[in-house]
């Protein structure tokens, strides 16, 4: 079992920063695929970004590709979603989510993963 708590959410101006925090408890974090989604208000769970098991693959949505960075700590059990350049359509609540591959993988399907956090919101004004 694994629980997910997200954190680093705010409101923003377009253009700015944030950085996404993704805290695990439990164990074997090192175990799980971590990804990013986000969902926007009267919109679809969509995938942002995921990163392997040992941080060596990352793959992400073309929607923020070259702005946003994932990265984990697998000795702090956090993963971490750099939010550069934000724009006001990158405005939703931020969810990240843990999935329990036997593979040092990436998942962008948000079926596969096993666990999920509470979300933070994101807001960015224009």
């Amino acid at each position: 079992q694994v629980q997910l708590i997200e954190s680093g959410g705010g409101f923003v101006q377009a253009g700015g920063s944030l950085r996404l925090s993704c805290a695990a408890s439990g164990r074997a974090f090192s175990r799980y695929v971590m990804g990013w989604f986000r969902q926007a208000p009267g919109k679809e769970r969509e995938f942002v970004a995921t990163i392997s098991q040992s941080g060596s693959s990352t793959y992400y949505a073309d929607s923020v590709k070259g702005r946003f960075t994932i990265s984990r700590d697998n000795a702090k059990n956090t993963a971490y979603l750099q939010m550069n350049s934000l724009k006001p359509e990158d405005t939703a609540v931020y969810y990240c989510a843990a999935d329990a591959s036997i593979y040092d993988s990436i998942s962008v399907k948000p079926g596969l993963y096993d666990y999920w956090g509470q979300g933070t919101q994101v807001t960015v004004s224009a």
